[in-house]
This record gives structure tokens, sequence and C-alpha cells, in this order.
């Protein structure tokens, strides 16, 4: 979704306590060695064929500072920033973010994919990978997120010869 449709989140105890009381090793057992090699796979073959960029980052669960006023969508947005995904030659980075103890999934489009694709667009997708990672198909849902976000980038921003270039790592952020 667009930067520019970001709501201000209401602060939440309720949200800050679920932080606290995560236990990431109940929660995150899903997230070996494997599968983030394998992730980290799926996010270099959805970058193929297109100038876009594609950015996965897993965290457990919110900063605990921040928790009780930051809700997941802010999050997100501020790791597009801190990774510096918007800073792509032509603003086609796409962050996906997933909140482990939030159950959540939020995607931040740059603005170049976002005159494109409509924030409805983003947020089916979205619903979409969180019904699959509810079913407890993580892997799967994300790895299908994946490939649609790449065939949406390459519907927009194909490449007929792509080079090897990559303006963003491909390596799965996983933050505990």
């Amino acid at each position: 979704m667009a930067q520019d449709s970001l709501p201000s989140s209401q602060p939440s105890f309720a949200r800050w306590w679920r932080q606290v009381l995560f236990v990431p090793m109940l929660h995150s057992n899903w997230l070996t060695a494997e599968v983030k090699a394998r992730l980290t796979t799926k996010v270099t073959s959805a970058e193929r064929g297109h100038r876009g960029e594609v950015f996965l980052v897993i965290e457990n669960h919110l900063p605990i500072q921040s928790a009780y006023s930051t809700s997941c969508r802010e999050r997100a947005v501020e790791l597009f920033s801190s990774y510096r995904v918007w800073d792509t030659e032509e603003n086609t980075g796409v962050l996906v973010y997933v909140n482990i103890c939030e159950h959540s999934l939020e995607i931040v489009a740059d603005r170049g994919i976002s005159a494109h694709v409509s924030p409805t667009v983003w947020r089916a997708m979205c619903d979409k990978a969180v019904a699959g990672i509810a079913n407890r198909k993580v892997e799967e849902s994300l790895t299908d997120l994946l490939d649609e976000i790449g065939q949406l980038l390459s519907q927009y921003y194909h490449l007929e010869h792509d080079p090897a270039g990559n303006e963003l790592s491909d390596t799965v952020v996983f933050l505990k």
C-alpha cells in the first residue's frame, strides 16, 4: 500500500501486552534456516524479468518500547524507510512485512509501482496470504505472495533482458 494512505494508529495497551507476553520459540519455530534460504531464493526469482525490487522482513513482535503507539502498518513503513526500499532508481521497491505476534502482514509499495496498483489489490494480496498463514501454510503463503508481487512488477516494469543488477538485498530479514 502506498505510504500516503497510512492512517495513524490508536494507542493500544492490548497490542503492547501481546508483544510483552509473546514467546518467540512457541510461534516462530517454522522459520528454520532452510525456510529462510528458500524464501530468499523465492525473493530472487520474484525479481527476475523486471526492474522492481522485493524486500521481505519477518519480525517476531513489535519493539516493546513503541508497541503501545505503533501499529504493524506503521512499523512496516518505518522498516521501508530504514532498509531504504524507497531508494530504487524507478521507485519500484515493495516491502513485505510479516509480524508473527500480531498475525499481520503488510505490503508497502513505493510510489512508482503504487501509481499502477491500487491499494485494494495490495490489501487483497495481504488478506489471501494471512488466510493461508492462519491455516498453518506459512511458507507456501509467503512464496505465493512473492510470486504474485513478482508478476505485478513484471506487468508494469518488464525487462526483455534482465541484467544481473540488484538494488536491494534478496536475503530475508528476520528481526527477533
